[in-house]
């Protein structure tokens, strides 16, 4: 209802007769609605088919007279629609509604609204959201020259179809040619080009990301005859005078519009009577802004060029160098000039694998004004500005709660849900694979106080949203807080985590005594059945030590006492959804009292969807780990929420920056984002000692390598804080790719991969089935009778795949030419509300067999048959063609534990090691990549399969100075001044490389060293191991298995943060870096001692030998170090003893093998 200009339209929203026969989406209410009088003239449109809990509805503008013969209850809802050139008001002179009912209802508002928008649906029919058709005095002529003119349509038009100037758009002018006999629906004069330009558009080259749309043909002044109300203005700059800058049009082309303007400029530019008319339309302000969302920022050529020249100059350097010390063997000793030049060969075989991909490093960043301008303001389409981002499921994943403490898993769940993206398009999914009671009421606990975390996170804007780590924080909270009622209500949610946190930590013996409690009373029923049935009493009676719930019944997961049914690898699978989707729209809360901790009467208390899953396992099934889990999630997700993007998280990870969904959402949808199949986000890490003397924040890693990957085909996938395109994960391939042909892919052919005629198709091709395509081919059928053997019988979850594609496409305005597109708006809609026919079927695709036959864990989904499946996973899809992108925001996205125990480091480089030695000897190899992917994309994936054997040479190396200084001998004839200008030169170069690598990248040099010293602990200790284990697989076919890391715990109060630092578990990976430090320290000591007692004593060869020596104990300082335990805390003697030792047995080795001179002068020691 309107009363007045300046006040909001009122739309009443009522069902459809109860005869409807099918279930379509529009403005819905959750509470049910009868019958009431349809409209036979409301305009009506084809979409997709929806399910939805209510029939069609429509709406209409009242005066303040009631309506007549309305039998039926109605809702109303109130859209502020600010006045905007598009949205404009027109009086009741000048306005009339006719809208016709069964019984010929009008109704004449006072005043209302061009953009009001309608949804309209009913019998067999779908629905469709409709701008509220006002007819003028002046029948169709004021209707806005941008829109078609055609009745009940709103779509944009294209220009120049018919000499008459009607406005008709593409879908519209295409129904005339079909149905409509070939004639305009203004003059009714056929249209003189009546061809299809479907075929013409798909036979066109596809366009890169980076081009611009061209712009459709400017039409003639004839066009302006419906348009009285624009005067005309001409440029007069004559032809040959050069034009001055114009600050009326820059109006136009820049951000700096004022308003809507009366002006429509010259076609050729600023010539005088230029063009047939020689004028054009005005710009068009309905469009979204066209500013990109992300941008390419290259590192500064003053830094890049002088790497690169660089990294040239080493390669020359080493060249020379290994040319040389080839052509001057060490005839004394050619066993110790072989092995070292062996492995010096293999270094820098490895060092090019480790270069050539850093030589294209990029920065990236986003825009997220434009997206919010985008996505989440009024428009035509959608008038109430709901978001039209596409919707995300967050996947978490945990396995053992004895190891990932269900606290971390807690403060995780609840810095998800108070994120910063539309409540109403996020769903989080835990995946519990031990299927443990502990986790579950954990999860209920959570989601219990999330209702009062997440509303005080939005009122003060807090940060990070994780409530141990804000609540944990050293700096002073109250900075930048405005609101009065701040201090009060945080430290009403304090005290209240801090209750929550009790009750989590209380689980455990809780869930204990309950079960002893239930089992007790099972045991006496038992005795009382057995006296009833008269039984021998002194029979024993066998009651299972079941787990059971808060409502007294049993656990269907995994029992703290394992039996059938029960086990770890033997449960039902379990689906709870612990918070209902919420309504579409905003629900705001009430005042503090007794019950209500804060004020909310301004905050949207609304919670995303949270839902536990553990899927089915029973033995004679390999459930795949991980990636079977992350599998599962997959395919329930899809059937119950069905984002098109899904965001995989560790339960350790949570999310530091709240904006963070919304930055990795702006290279999605950015132009050519529908070639990106993952965003990687930087993983970050906090409780590491503050020297990071295990290089466990691997920032070299992450802030070099993956940004000189991001400036090729894209990072690689490192296993969690990544946001991935759904359709990419089904295997599909991407829309468009580019294959690499020739030399290093220097010969470029550009591919369409979702064209409907295609003429020849790779044999593992899959394409997304796209609705609405008139295929002439029978590929679309081929592809729906393969889609069971893909993805499973499920026919919920093969539907939800092209919903998904299709959510997940760019926006029409920002697609490039040839591609497909989504309208703005069109996922402004409700979410369709959850039944138990859709949990049920989700429970079907979590069981153990659901994966027979299919490609699951093959093509699909996460990848199987290596431990590192995040690497494989992400390989594939580069193999395809698909892009990904590194998105390193200002502030850390994402934050996370990492373990500081050395034994625990080092079975986590073990197994990240094993993994790549799968890779190298499987068929993920980048040897066998498809001509899809880079030549240096190739080279850094091959270089992540060969770096472990590294290790191998590595371990000879560090060996070999001390087989120097013990035999007498080196690798070279003499120190020779050639020599030690190779040295030299090799060394500086690599210096200088660490330093520019150090200023493109951010990091520091402390980072660089540690990473240097970790590189060789790993290389002579996990790495080894894991060549050794990979043989040993690939071999002999023996089973790699690993326990799960440990996530450490948050630390009490008095306790040591870096307590576990300290902590020496011993493991047989120690054995080779301690073997090496003993054997160097005592070479050092024979080498000093056979040279100070030689006659001729060889300084040189000791000087070399001691320096090599020195180097290897140098990179092995933190592993002793480590071992050493807490400072202070090693016996003064044990550094007394390891002399003493080091001093006889150098001495025991001197008179073993005495030097030349004989034993008589042993005792002689003359300086040089």
């Amino acid at each position: 209802m309107v009363k007045s200009a300046s006040s909001p339209v009122k739309i009443t929203v009522s069902s459809a007769g109860k005869e409807s026969g099918s279930r379509s989406m529009g403005l819905t209410s959750p509470i049910p609605r009868r019958a009431s009088i349809s409209s036979s003239a409301s305009p009506l449109g084809g979409g997709g088919n929806r399910r939805a809990s209510s029939g069609g509805r429509y709406s209409s503008t009242t005066k303040d007279d009631p309506i007549e013969e309305m039998n039926s209850e109605f809702v109303s809802y109130t859209v502020h629609i600010p006045p905007t050139p598009d949205h404009r008001s027109i009086s009741a002179s000048q306005t009339s509604l006719n809208e016709g009912g069964n019984d010929g209802l009008k109704l004449k508002p006072e005043r209302s609204f061009i953009s009001g928008t309608i949804f309209t649906g009913g019998y067999n029919s779908v629905t469709r959201g409709h701008v509220i058709d006002c007819s003028l005095e002046k029948p169709d002529t004021m209707k806005s020259g941008l829109i078609c003119g055609m009745r009940g349509c709103d779509e944009k038009v294209v220009q120049g179809q018919c000499e008459c100037g009607f406005k008709v758009c593409r879908d519209c002018y295409l129904d005339c040619i079909g149905s409509g006999g070939g004639r305009c629906p203004g003059c009714k004069e056929p249209y003189k080009d009546t061809s299809d330009g479907d075929d013409d558009e798909d036979e066109d080259e596809v366009s890169s990301e980076e081009e611009e749309d061209q712009a459709f043909p400017l039409p003639s002044i004839a066009d302006f005859k419906l348009d009285k109300r624009l005067s005309l203005v001409k440029s007069f700059k004559g032809l040959n005078h050069q034009p001055d800058f114009d600050h009326t049009r820059w109006l136009f082309e820049t951000k700096g519009t004022y308003g809507y303007g009366n002006a429509v400029w010259p076609k050729d530019g600023y010539e005088a009577g230029s063009g047939a008319n020689g004028f054009e339309h005005p710009p068009d302000f309905a469009e979204r802004c066209k500013r990109p969302l992300t941008r390419k920022v290259g590192v500064s050529a003053a830094i890049l060029s002088p790497y690169r020249l660089l990294i040239i100059l080493r390669l020359v350097a080493l060249s020379f160098f290994l040319t040389w010390r080839i052509r001057h063997p060490n005839r004394d000793a050619m066993w110790l000039w072989g092995m070292s030049i062996t492995c010096e060969l293999w270094f820098a075989f490895s060092w090019v694998l480790d270069q050539l991909p850093k030589l294209c490093p990029v920065n990236r960043i986003t825009d997220l004004s434009v997206l919010k301008q985008r996505f989440e303001s009024p428009n035509l389409r959608n008038p109430k500005g709901r978001s039209d981002l596409p919707g995300i499921d967050v996947f978490v994943s945990t396995a053992d709660p004895e190891k990932e403490p269900p606290l971390v898993t807690a403060n995780t769940i609840l810095s998800i849900l108070a994120v910063d993206y539309p409540v109403e398009k996020l769903a989080c999914y835990l995946s519990d694979d031990g299927g443990a009671l502990l986790t579950f009421e954990a999860l209920a606990e959570t989601a219990s106080f999330a209702r009062i975390w997440v509303p005080f996170c939005r009122k003060h804007d807090i940060h990070p949203r994780n409530p141990e780590a804000y609540f944990g924080q050293k700096r002073d909270f109250l900075k930048n807080k405005v609101r009065l009622d701040f201090v009060r209500e945080r430290r009403r949610v304090k005290r209240e985590y801090d209750e929550f946190k009790v009750r989590i930590n209380s689980l455990p013996d809780s869930i204990r005594r309950r079960s002893d409690a239930y089992n007790a009373h099972e045991e006496i029923r038992a005795k009382k059945k057995q006296m009833e049935m008269g039984d021998n009493l002194s029979d024993p009676i066998k009651i299972p030590k079941a787990t059971w719930m808060s409502d007294g019944s049993h656990w269907p997961g995994t029992w703290a006492s394992a039996e059938s049914d029960h086990s770890k690898g033997d449960h039902a699978g379990i689906i709870q959804v612990m918070l209902a989707p919420p309504n579409a729209e905003s629900v705001y809360g009430a005042e503090a009292d007794g019950e209500n901790l804060i004020d909310t009467t301004e905050v949207d208390i609304r919670l995303p969807m949270l839902v536990y899953v553990s899927r089915e396992k029973r033995p004679g099934y390999d459930h795949n780990k991980k990636a079977g889990a992350m599998n599962a999630l997959v395919r329930t997700s899809a059937i119950m929420s069905n984002g098109p993007f899904i965001l995989n998280l560790d339960c350790d990870h949570y999310v530091y920056n709240s904006l963070a969904l919304r930055e990795g959402m702006c290279f999605m949808l950015d132009r050519g984002g529908d070639r990106i199949c993952y965003v990687q986000f930087p993983q970050r890490f906090e409780g590491i000692d503050p020297n990071d003397r295990y290089a466990n924040h691997n920032t070299v890693f992450f802030d070099v390598s993956m940004r000189a990957l991001d400036g090729l085909q894209g990072p690689m996938y490192v296993g969690t804080g990544c946001i991935f395109r759904r359709t990419a994960l089904y295997g599909f391939s991407p829309p468009r790719a580019t294959e690499h042909h020739g030399w290093f892919g220097r010969r470029k052919i550009k591919l369409t991969l979702r064209k409907p005629k295609v003429t020849k198709k790779a044999e593992d091709e899959m394409v997304v089935p796209i609705n609405g395509e008139n295929n002439d081919d029978d590929d679309a059928d081929i592809e729906s009778l393969l889609l069971p053997k893909r993805f499973g019988n499920s026919t919920s979850l093969a539907s939800s795949i092209p919903v998904a594609e299709y959510q997940g496409r760019l926006l029409q305005d920002v697609q490039g030419k040839g591609n497909k597109g989504r309208p703005a708006g069109s996922l402004a809609v409700p979410r369709e509300p959850l039944d138990a026919a859709i949990v049920a079927e989700a429970i079907s695709v979590i069981s153990c067999f659901y994966e027979d036959k299919t490609e699951w864990g093959k093509r699909v989904g996460w990848i199987y048959g290596s431990v590192t499946e995040d690497v494989v996973t992400g390989y594939r899809m580069h193999n395809r063609g698909w892009r990904s992108v590194y998105c390193v925001t200002k502030k850390d996205a994402f934050r996370g534990t990492a373990p500081i125990n050395l034994t625990d480091r080092l079975h986590q480089v073990l197994r990240w090691a094993t993994g790549s030695v799968e890779i190298f000897f499987s068929r993920n190899n980048a040897l066998f990549a498809s001509h899809r992917m880079k030549f240096l994309q190739r080279v850094a994936y091959f270089n992540v399969g060969m770096y472990p054997f590294t290790s191998m040479f590595l371990l000879v190396y560090c060996i070999l100075p001390a087989v120097s200084l013990f035999s007498g001998q080196f690798i070279v004839q003499s120190l020779s001044v050639t020599f030690l200008i190779f040295l030299l030169a090799i060394t500086i170069t690599l210096c200088l490389l660490a330093i520019l690598e150090i200023k493109w990248s951010g990091i520091t040099l402390h980072d660089w060293w540690r990473n240097e010293q970790f590189w060789l602990i790993g290389g002579t200790s996990a790495h080894p191991a894991a060549v050794l284990q990979g043989l040993l697989k690939v071999i002999a076919g023996v089973d790699i298995s690993f326990t799960l890391t440990s996530k450490s715990a948050t630390p009490d109060d008095g306790d040591d943060e870096f307590a576990d630092l300290y902590v020496v578990k011993w493991s047989f990976l120690m054995v080779p870096p301690i073997t090496i430090m003993m054997v160097n320290m005592i070479a050092i000591a024979v080498g000093v001692a056979r040279t100070m007692y030689s006659m001729f004593p060889q300084w040189s060869k000791l000087v070399g030998g001691v320096f090599f020596s020195f180097w290897v104990l140098c990179h092995l300082y933190p592993f002793a170090k480590g071992l050493m335990g807490r400072r202070g805390k090693v016996p003064t003697i044990v550094f007394v003893w390891s002399g003493l030792l080091s001093i006889i047995v150098s001495l025991l080795w001197v008179y073993i093998n005495p030097p030349s001179g004989g034993r008589q002068d042993l005792m002689k020691f003359q300086f040089p």
